[in-house]
């Protein structure tokens, strides 16, 4: 649960990072505008609203993962290093997406992937 917990902060720098470079290339007018059309945004920001938007889909599965490790009490060693290196490579993953880190950007998603995917088993076997 507390890798959860952490995931949720990583969620939330997530979001902070991202607005913060969208307002840094739109303004604080812009950013309150419904943003419709062509916003121009630098490379930078297009890559961390792309991040956002990869851990948001990442983190579905991985609370699956947590309430099904929960609830049928397949708590383990193994369990906690799935749920912690899931965190570090979602931790990773916005700076590997945000600097363009080629290929350490899809081998950080694969590990996390790989983690959750370890979680679910353990929960079903």
């Amino acid at each position: 649960l507390a890798a959860l917990a952490a995931t949720a902060f990583i969620h939330l720098a997530a979001v902070g990072w991202s607005q913060k470079c969208l307002t840094d290339d739109i303004g604080t007018k812009g950013n309150a505008a419904p943003r419709d059309g062509d916003l121009n945004l630098s490379t930078r920001t297009e890559r961390l609203r792309r991040a956002l938007a990869n851990h948001t889909e990442n983190i579905g599965p991985f609370i699956i993962a947590v309430v099904l490790v929960e609830l049928t009490d397949s708590n383990s060693l193994n369990t906690a290093i799935a749920a912690w290196v899931f965190v570090a490579a979602r931790a990773l993953y916005l700076p590997a997406y945000a600097f363009g880190w080629v290929p350490w950007r899809s081998l950080i998603w694969l590990t996390g992937l790989v983690a959750t995917t370890l979680m679910i088993l353990a929960a079903l076997l």
